[in-house]
């Protein structure tokens, strides 16, 4: 993992950020999105959180996009505005390496920056890899729902995880 460097968001990290999001819409559980985004929606989301000023950190190998993570507004009411939600996506072949365990470490660095006093994470309960991620970084379990979300013909729970910043 020396070989990695962890960097802002560029906007030329938009295809390859779309095309590392894409399998997670269309073979797991991982997102409740039914339909992969366009390179246009996904740099639409983006430029929101480049415009609040939000953390997005890229990983790069050689030249390559390997993986990212972001944090932004956990929900939209001016009340929660302290409060941000990771998120975190690898490409496939560099899942279970530590490297997503090295973006949320700088994403809670970032976060802490930025102003944010609490990070959620919302996980979809049987992710248990990623639990144990959020435990490790010091993420205390809050709560599960069960049956939230439909995809694949199947209910699926949602965990949800807290870390005061």
């Amino acid at each position: 993992m020396s070989d990695i460097i962890l960097r802002p968001f560029e906007w030329r990290d938009v295809p390859d950020i779309t095309a590392i999001y894409r399998p997670y819409v269309t073979d797991t559980v991982i997102t409740f999105e039914y339909d992969p985004p366009s390179e246009a929606v996904m740099a639409g989301r983006f430029g929101t959180m480049v415009d609040l000023g939000h953390p997005i950190i890229v990983a790069e190998r050689d030249g390559a996009v390997v993986g990212y993570a972001y944090a932004s507004f956990y929900r939209t009411r001016v009340a929660y505005r302290f409060t941000c939600e990771n998120s975190i996506y690898l490409r496939q072949d560099m899942i279970g390496q530590g490297l997503g365990g090295r973006l949320l470490d700088k994403l809670i660095e970032e976060s802490r920056a930025c102003g944010f006093k609490q990070m959620i994470a919302v996980i979809t309960a049987e992710r248990a890899n990623s639990v144990r991620l959020h435990e490790k970084a010091g993420f205390i379990h809050v709560g599960t729902q069960e049956a939230t979300g439909f995809k694949f013909d199947r209910w699926i729970g949602v965990t949800y995880m807290q870390k005061a910043l």
